[in-house]
């Protein structure tokens, strides 16, 4: 298989070359030396590392960097995509940001009421090259997350997709796959903001205003 360069190489949101994310790589890798076990790691330093908060959306360019999001510490699940692509692709493991509109049973009644709809689109996951396979992952909800709306944690072995379950673990629904949109050489953030203006205006002017508050306090609540 002929790999893309575009595939591998850095860009304003997938910033692999900034000392920080090349300190993250380097712990979260440690000894691994294949491919597989890289990506592995990296998925699961991805996944619990960046604690995921739905409420951490916003719609400037800067929080979609790479960078960004792991000094944040916390992101909803289009950055931590990115962050992950970028991450990968830094060991030379080919990777592309991936995106599905979903219908999501695991909210908060706030976000929902915000959005309008219980139908996210742009829901992040990334596509990576292993083994002349093309593989989807998912390292959105962290294992603390998980536990707190009783969702099995995705797991990810390097030869399986990781995407989000029908149900969760109290065998209720959880997220249905409404469509995907495809995988990207970059994030399109252009297209992804302008589709958030126009589908979820008052959840864009929330967070505009930085009154969207604490997802995980409102999860807590409404638990």
């Amino acid at each position: 298989m002929n790999i893309d360069p575009a595939w591998l190489a850095p860009t304003y949101f997938l910033d692999y070359q900034t000392p920080s994310i090349q300190d993250f790589v380097r712990q979260a890798v440690g000894d691994a030396q294949t491919p597989r076990d890289k990506a592995v790691r990296l998925f699961y330093a991805v996944r619990d590392r960046i604690r995921y908060d739905a409420y951490r959306f916003r719609v400037e360019r800067e929080w979609y960097r790479a960078s960004h999001t792991l000094a944040e510490g916390a992101a909803y699940c289009v950055p931590k995509a990115v962050l992950y692509a970028a991450c990968l692709r830094s060991q030379d493991i080919p990777a592309r940001p991936g995106f599905a509109d979903v219908r999501n049973h695991l909210s908060t009644e706030r976000l929902i009421k915000l959005m309008g709809t219980d139908v996210f689109s742009w829901h992040g996951y990334v596509s990576l090259l292993l083994d002349g396979r093309w593989l989807k992952a998912t390292p959105v909800f962290n294992i603390e997350m998980c536990e707190r709306f009783h969702v099995l944690p995705l797991e990810f072995d390097g030869t399986e997709d990781s995407l989000m379950q029908p149900y969760d673990a109290r065998d209720q629904r959880h997220m249905e796959y409404v469509n995907f949109r495809g995988e990207f050489d970059d994030l399109p953030f252009d297209q992804l903001a302008g589709e958030m203006h126009r589908d979820y205006p008052h959840l864009v002017a929330a967070a505009l205003g930085d009154k969207l508050g604490d997802f995980a306090h409102d999860a807590i609540h409404e638990g």
